[in-house]
């Protein structure tokens, strides 16, 4: 014989669990509905959200696999080939996107959308983002001719649109260049097809460096002329060729103006400010040693003398 409270306290027990699998079946069934909700159909294929929500994780299971793959194929392959770091760059940036377009039509087959189904939409859609998206596609297309002619690569020393600094990454759409003050600036790709661009270690690393001074009147020239180179040479990031070379620039209105010339190895635009002006600092120091006077702006003041100069005293008030 069971006890009346142990029958009440089971057929509880079975109550909930039938009132739980109830409840259960009917979120299982709740998000079948929601899984096979038909949002359109193309082309004789039905869309459903299941099919959208797969075609989502296909395509960012696609970008990783894209991305890892062509970061090892750039570092681990094409390195040891003894490729620089712009033919890297631009193996991985072709690779990623080439698996990213393959992950992407690979995704679509998956769950059932006819490619050419995109043929119409594809049509549409470059009448209304066309003109939107020139400024991306011409970014886009002039990032792929930097990597492939390579006139400006990772680890160049620049100037571009009046910014000075190094090249640090060519983008899909911009290209991030770091300056002597440690802050980056983000330039677009075609920037540097427009435009006149510096590139002071395209084909070597070695530039000249200038520095202008001017001398009063009556100074030895050919003694500034010998100081001057001796200023180049004592520099150590100075090259011996080619050799420092003096040129006499013009007789200006206050000064005997003078060009040094120093060949050096190029590092960034700091480096080189550095240097031009520890050249200065020398300078300064060899003209004293020597006196040779640098020049300062003088102007000759001249007064009518013909007639008296009136002088009035004026009472100051307190």
């Amino acid at each position: 014989m069971i006890p009346i409270g142990t029958e009440n306290v089971t057929a509880s027990n079975a109550a909930s669990n039938a009132a739980s699998n109830a409840a259960s079946k009917g979120a299982v069934d709740t998000l079948h509905q929601v899984w096979e909700f038909r949002l359109f159909t193309l082309q004789d294929s039905t869309i459903t959200v299941g099919m959208v929500v797969l075609g989502v994780v296909l395509f960012l299971v696609g970008f990783l696999i894209a991305k890892i793959v062509s970061a090892l194929l750039a570092r681990r392959v094409v390195k040891r080939i003894g490729a620089t770091e712009g033919g890297i760059a631009a193996v991985q940036a072709l690779t990623f996107y080439s698996l990213l377009v393959i992950s992407g039509f690979f995704a679509l087959n998956i769950i059932g959308i006819p490619l050419t189904a995109f043929t119409v939409l594809g049509g549409a859609l470059a009448i209304g983002v066309g003109f939107g998206s020139q400024n991306i596609v011409n970014n886009f297309i002039s990032g792929l001719i930097l990597h492939l002619e390579r006139p400006v690569k990772a680890g160049d020393v620049i100037e571009v649109a009046g910014t000075e600094g190094v090249v640090e990454q060519i983008g899909a759409r911009s290209t991030r260049i770091i300056t002597a003050d440690n802050t980056h600036i983000i330039v677009p790709n075609s920037a540097f097809l427009e435009q006149n661009v510096i590139n002071w270690s395209h084909n070597n690393r070695t530039v000249r460096v200038a520095v202008a001074v001017g001398v009063a009147y009556g100074s030895p020239s050919r003694e500034v002329e010998r100081l001057l180179i001796e200023v180049g040479c004592e520099h150590p990031l100075s090259l011996k060729s080619p050799e420092p070379n003096v040129r006499f620039d013009s007789f200006g209105d206050n000064a005997m103006n003078f060009l040094l010339h120093v060949w050096a190895p190029t590092q960034t635009p700091s480096d080189l400010s550095r240097m031009q002006s520890d050249l200065r600092f020398h300078i300064d120091e060899k003209f004293a040693e020597h006196g040779i006077v640098i020049a300062f702006p003088q102007r000759d003041v001249h007064l009518d003398a013909a007639n008296p100069v009136p002088v009035c005293v004026v009472e100051a008030s307190v």
